[in-house]
């Protein structure tokens, strides 16, 4: 770890903010049976296996994981998912990323769903820095965080949860 890094999050504090979103996204989907997190791989995708874990903890809605890889660099949408489109049409979709940022990750991740009917989506992250070029909202946040351009929120997350952290560099 760098000198310069901050922690913001750690390993307690993340999975806090992560149990928070799931009860915002359980509460927000009362009436539903089933719902589709769509993770943007790799960081929101892993956040998303996290979220489906804790709402299988605490109710019995069915939670499909849905991994949507996208081109960032490029300037049109190019994004493929390991699921067919018939896994998420009429249904709940729940956009999930790590960090907002211009919001440019967020839009091209709806673009995915632009052409199929959907029931609604929202849209998680676990650090929101407003910074927005994109005119994207969040309905779910676990951290609002106030920073300058030029420094940079890295989410650090693995497969077991035990070196989960959050740093301000």
């Amino acid at each position: 770890m760098a000198e310069s890094q901050i922690l913001i999050l750690d390993k307690v504090q993340m999975q806090q903010k992560i149990n928070r979103i799931a009860y915002q996204i359980l509460e927000d989907n009362l009436d539903e049976t089933e719902i589709v997190l769509a993770g943007i791989w790799d960081r929101g995708y892993k956040l998303a296996l996290r979220l489906q874990k804790v709402l299988g903890e605490i109710s019995d809605l069915k939670v499909t994981l849905l991994r949507i890889d996208l081109e960032r660099d490029n300037s049109r949408l190019v994004a493929d998912t390991d699921l067919d489109e018939s896994e998420w049409r009429s249904k709940v979709i729940i956009l999930v990323d790590d960090v907002l940022n211009s919001g440019k990750t967020l839009a091209y991740g709806l673009g995915v769903f632009l052409n199929t009917p959907h029931k609604k989506i929202r849209t998680v992250v676990l650090v929101d820095r407003s910074h927005k070029i994109f005119p994207i909202a969040t309905d779910f946040v676990g951290l609002e965080l106030a920073t300058v351009l030029k420094e940079h929120v890295d989410v650090i997350m693995d497969v077991e949860g035990e070196e989960d952290r959050v740093y301000l560099s």
